[in-house]
């Protein structure tokens, strides 16, 4: 008996059969492999492609169609698709009615509010608004608008074309279940678009549905954070003991609402717009204004009463000194 040890030499590769193609390392096991750039893609939209999309990236309408079969992709509208192995989420939801409403297609209202952080839950309805020339057929759940916004009223945020958060705000107080007066108040309080912003952004959009209400609501909620701004600023000068100042102090025919009338200065609180001529008069009888939006004092106070005492002790050679015209921080 031959007792030396029998050595098998490992398989080598095997010549392969004409037209076999060798195994890639990214195969599926159904020999189904999604390129890597489309790859990419599908994980930056949330999960989401659509077919337009899988044919540029080089896959065949076949391949698209056998990905479906299989419940690789799931539809999600017409001509968009997921891929059931990510997780879903609102962003996702808001990015499929997107990607469905097709070339030129923003996003507005109230999704386009929450995705700026300006709401704090996602809508049930989605708006999108595309051009004129385009005319999809509203879906469930999705609102179609056709109009053309001017390039200052769009933006993109985590890839998605959507409107500029001065349009979105004043878009999402029409929404039947958002409370449009206390959005509008929080963002004039807090860190949005201010009342500059929001004022042009009404103006660009004149004449479209709802205007002369937004219009209407952003006179009587501008007013209104105005007031608690000054209110809000009354209570930093009592804590920071600066003395000097009035309410309602008279002078060229106007009432101040806030004034140093010893150092010549009137503080205006933006409220609505078209104030301009105001800020004329009292520099023509001598007067130095300092303007604040009504966010400052609550976002900003240090910084408010600093640009305050700056603008106090700057004796300008002329009505409207730097200090008084700027806000520091």
């Amino acid at each position: 008996m031959n007792r030396n040890p029998v050595i098998t030499a490992p398989a080598g590769p095997t010549a392969a059969a004409p037209g076999d193609r060798p195994p890639t390392p990214a195969a599926t096991p159904a020999g189904r492999r999604t390129p890597a750039p489309l790859d990419r893609l599908i994980a930056a939209q949330d999960g989401l492609v659509t077919r337009a999309q899988a044919l540029a990236h080089g896959l065949s309408r076949d391949a698209v169609d056998r990905r479906l079969a299989t419940r690789c992709w799931e539809p999600v509208h017409p001509r968009v698709y997921r891929d059931p192995a990510r997780p879903g989420s609102e962003r996702a939801r808001i990015r499929a009615a997107v990607l469905w409403a097709g070339e030129g297609a923003v996003l507005t209202g109230a999704a386009a509010a929450w995705c700026w952080g300006l709401l704090a839950t996602a809508p049930g309805h989605i708006t999108v608004t595309v051009p004129r020339s385009r005319a999809p057929r509203p879906r469930d759940g999705i609102r179609v608008r056709r109009r053309d916004l001017a390039p200052a009223d769009v933006s993109t945020h985590a890839g998605m074309a959507v409107a500029a958060p001065a349009l979105a705000v004043l878009e999402a107080v029409l929404d039947p279940g958002i409370p449009g007066a206390a959005l509008l108040e929080r963002t004039l309080s807090g860190p949005g678009p201010d009342l500059a912003a929001l004022t042009a952004a009404h103006a660009r959009n004149l004449g479209a549905h709802g205007s002369a209400e937004i219009g209407r609501l952003l006179t009587v909620t501008s007013r209104q954070a105005a007031e608690r701004a000054l209110h809000r600023l009354r209570v930093l000068l009592v804590h920071d003991r600066i003395r000097g100042w009035r309410c309602g102090h008279e002078t060229a025919g106007l009432v101040l609402a806030l004034a140093f009338p010893g150092a010549g200065l009137a503080v205006e609180i933006d409220g609505e717009a078209g104030r301009g001529w105001r800020k004329a008069v009292l520099r023509r009888h001598g007067w130095r204004v300092l303007d604040l939006d009504p966010a400052e004092p609550w976002l900003r106070p240090a910084a408010t009463l600093a640009a305050l005492r700056l603008a106090l002790s700057d004796r300008p050679g002329g009505p409207g000194g730097a200090a008084a015209r700027r806000l520091a921080g």
